[in-house]
């Protein structure tokens, strides 16, 4: 269902639900990757995910190949459908970073701050690396996807399919990859990160340095398997999603009554 024009749509529920997470697909990824996550914490969180231009029902669109104007683009999209329940974000991967330039403008540009950041899957957004990937010809960029191992195998092995997917690929990688952080206001709400111990993309010093990133808190969760770690365990990445919203719901009530919060 799409919930916000072309950008935002919702696979499961009727929008009742007490809270509200807004998920950010990987480079080359679709809304579609949260359907799992969607499903398992139906009917107790509304799941939104975005679905970038440049793919799918979207493929006639030109992609964005820069995250500050891609963030834009969301945050406009997303600001009508903003309720009193709290919202939450995650991303993976290149995602991750789009969520945090989404809190970023949700916060201090419409007033409207997030409960809770997840970033999954990426080193905080002050790291960086020198990365290529949006360079590299047509093979050199598949060969990209399945060493990163989260795109369909039946997908990478069908020449057709792959040359419909790599422009979107293409974008995202030069997104992600041209990225830098701007100097500015930090996030007050928390910012959870969860990581795979086998990563190459992101080492546990890169992820834990999102601690820069806010002045409300940060905690480091990390999984067995590699970039891609979150797949085979949708169920439990839903869980500690469920565990930390109600924790943020707590301490959203303890505020709100003048008492403290769990810790």
């Amino acid at each position: 269902m799409t919930a916000g024009g072309r950008w935002i749509r919702r696979f499961h529920g009727s929008g009742a639900s007490p809270a509200r997470l807004l998920c950010f697909p990987h480079a080359g990824g679709a809304a579609g990757f949260y359907f799992p996550l969607s499903q398992a914490l139906d009917p107790d969180v509304e799941v939104l995910a975005v679905q970038y231009p440049g793919r799918q029902d979207r493929h006639r669109e030109p992609g964005i190949d820069e995250v500050h104007a891609l963030a834009d683009a969301i945050v406009t999209a997303l600001l009508p459908l903003l309720d009193d329940r709290p919202l939450a974000l995650f991303g993976h991967s290149m995602g991750a970073v789009v969520g945090y330039e989404v809190a970023r403008r949700l916060e201090h540009e419409a007033g409207a701050p997030a409960a809770l950041l997840f970033a999954s899957g990426r080193r905080a957004p002050s790291r960086h690396r020198e990365e290529w990937a949006h360079l590299l010809d047509d093979e050199g960029l598949a060969g990209e996807l399945r060493l990163l191992g989260g795109t369909d195998g039946e997908l990478l092995g069908d020449p057709d399919l792959l040359r419909m997917v790599l422009p979107a690929v293409r974008v995202d990688y030069k997104a992600i990859e041209t990225y830098r952080h701007r100097p500015g206001p930090e996030l007050g709400c928390p910012v959870a990160v969860l990581v795979g111990a086998a990563d190459d993309r992101v080492t546990l010093d890169e992820a834990a340095d999102w601690c820069r990133h806010t002045t409300g808190g940060h905690t480091l969760d990390v999984f067995p398997g590699g970039h891609f770690y979150l797949t085979g365990i949708m169920q439990e990445i839903a869980a500690l999603v469920a565990e930390r919203l109600a924790d943020c719901r707590t301490a959203r009530t303890s505020r709100a009554t003048g008492g403290s919060a769990r810790p």
